[in-house]
């Protein structure tokens, strides 16, 4: 976790919500765990349901959260091997944090676009 690096110990925040930001925050993150609150996803599927990540940066926003322990990364030993991720119990504390910003978010756009349906795409 972030608290156990060798580089963070002396690292000192002015309020929390830097400590959360720099684990969970960026563009990427959060819309990851986000899809991760309706379960368990392999990569292929993160990547269909955020089609504007690219591999790499997928693949580098999942570690950092795995080494965060927010998410887990389970290797089905089978031929092509299978892994798929999910949120740890540490990961699921976000997801009042994530509710509120979601549904902010869309207060936002009917602010801005009187109807958010004409910005906002329904994920399945």
């Amino acid at each position: 976790m972030t608290e156990g690096r060798k580089s963070d110990a002396q690292k000192k925040y002015n309020v929390g919500v830097e400590a959360a930001l720099e684990v969970m925050g960026g563009k990427w993150k959060p819309l990851i765990l986000y899809h991760l609150m309706t379960g368990r996803k392999r990569t292929s599927e993160l990547r269909r349901l955020i089609p504007d990540i690219t591999q790499k940066m997928l693949t580098t926003q999942l570690r950092g959260l795995e080494k965060d322990e927010i998410i887990a990364r389970k290797v089905y030993n089978e031929i092509p091997p299978k892994v798929e991720y999910e949120l740890t119990p540490y990961g699921w504390e976000l997801k009042p944090a994530l509710d509120h910003l979601c549904h902010w978010g869309e207060r936002h756009l009917d602010k801005v676009y009187g109807d958010r349906s004409k910005v906002l795409e329904e994920f399945e």
